[in-house]
């Protein structure tokens, strides 16, 4: 038995250095012996043979329950020398099959009406505010940061986030009204009222970020420019000068998309710009992780472009710019593990070890997944007629400085997520 393991796991893992332990006995190092030394213990034989057939779901639950602790190094550690195996290779047919079975079925699992989107949602964004507080920047951002250079704080690059979607919005004039579809806890939103001077309407289904945003808003007396709802954004009426959606698409499913780029034409003036900014995936259409879904995100899934652009096209709305932000999200999410790590004890006392686990696992095998698993981020920019946009991607940067420069005469800064 030890031997055929060691065997599975050495064709698996042929570069760095993995020590394994099993039970009181087993004990055997894999790879080629290069890069920082990762050790793990499993409880039994047991909990390996479910992580070998099937480790999309059985690694995480392993972890989160005890039955694999970390001897050297960290999940991230060993998540990372994991997910960086080129070969790609599975041990055993058993996960190709079990992959193949979700792909089937995944329709079913990406199936969300209203009542089903709300749920959905509420299981990870009405958690305890205060969690949230812990890890993310001061305006609680909770998607891509955009780094303009390496050396950037979160704080700024959410900043330059927010500043890089204004400027592709072209916000040339005061007063323009914007739908801002799944609005977080209000910081684009009023940011966009704030420093570009627009009308913003933010729309989201969490009773938590709803709360929250009303309350910002109304703390910097900008309730007039700024005004959030509790609603599904398909029962929102009217048209708008610009429709901006983060972080949101992701929630749609795929068995939606089409009516979602409807909504999004439909609700668009017939001058109007809309930005898209999702996560993506480089690979062919696939499912959602197994642990993921169950855990973190149910209902939610990744999109390839491959299966968004065709949503698109059939809409009749023109794809006027595409940017791919590459490593900026795997660089957003180590700042956010590095916090959340720094907060062990007071995440533990508002939840529990076991919650503190879930969540680190999710923040790393995240952060793995953008550096190695080709996941990226897309923003997608959409018009009725190609007209609306310039001709070339110049206006950006000027956009961009004119913001920077409103930016240094706001007269009240945000506080802090967590006040």
């Amino acid at each position: 038995m030890d031997r055929w393991i060691r065997r599975i796991l050495s064709k698996f893992v042929r570069r760095g250095t993995l020590t394994v332990s099993i039970g009181g006995r087993t004990n055997f190092t894999v790879g080629d012996g290069s890069g920082s030394p990762v050790e793990i213990h499993i409880q039994n034989y047991r909990t390996l043979a479910g992580i070998i057939a099937h480790p999309e779901l059985k690694l995480g639950e392993a972890y989160l329950n005890g039955t694999l602790r970390m001897k050297r190094g960290s999940i991230a550690d060993f998540l990372d020398l994991i997910l960086s195996q080129t070969h790609h290779e599975y041990p055993l047919l058993l996960e190709k099959m079990v992959e193949w079975a979700q792909y089937v079925v995944r329709r079913f699992a990406q199936f969300n009406p209203r009542g089903r989107s709300r749920k959905n949602v509420a299981h990870h964004y009405d958690l305890d505010g205060r969690l949230y507080s812990l890890f993310l920047d001061s305006d609680r951002q909770y998607s891509c940061a955009y780094f303009e250079n390496e050396d950037q704080s979160l704080d700024d690059a959410q900043v330059a986030k927010k500043r890089h979607l204004a400027a592709k919005l072209l916000l040339d004039r005061p007063g323009l009204s914007i739908l801002d579809i799944g609005s977080g806890w209000g910081g684009l939103g009023i940011y966009l009222a704030e420093i570009a001077g627009a009308r913003v309407t933010g729309v989201t289904l969490s009773d938590e970020q709803f709360a929250a945003s009303c309350a910002r808003a109304a703390e910097k007396n900008l309730s007039p420019r700024v005004h959030f709802r509790l609603e599904d954004y398909r029962d929102v009426r009217g048209t708008f000068d610009r429709i901006v959606s983060v972080g949101m698409l992701e929630h749609v499913g795929v068995n939606h998309y089409d009516h979602y780029f409807r909504r999004v034409k439909e609700l668009l003036n017939e001058d109007g710009v809309a930005l898209i900014h999702s996560i993506g995936r480089f690979n062919p259409p696939t499912t959602t992780s197994a642990w993921m879904k169950k855990y973190i995100f149910p209902g939610g899934y990744i999109p390839a472009l491959s299966e968004v652009l065709p949503a698109i096209q059939r809409t009749g709305l023109v794809t006027t710019d595409i940017e791919i932000l590459r490593l900026h999200y795997a660089e957003t999410l180590k700042a956010w593990r590095e916090r959340f790590l720094a907060h062990r004890e007071e995440i533990e006392a508002l939840y529990d070890r076991r919650f503190f686990l879930m969540f680190e696992f999710y923040l790393a095998a995240s952060e793995m997944s953008f550096r190695h698993r080709g996941l990226m981020v897309f923003q997608i920019q959409l018009a009725k007629h190609q007209e609306a946009v310039p001709l070339t991607r110049d206006y950006i940067g000027p956009a961009e400085e004119r913001l920077r420069l409103a930016e240094r005469g706001q007269r009240t800064p945000f506080r802090l997520a967590g006040e």
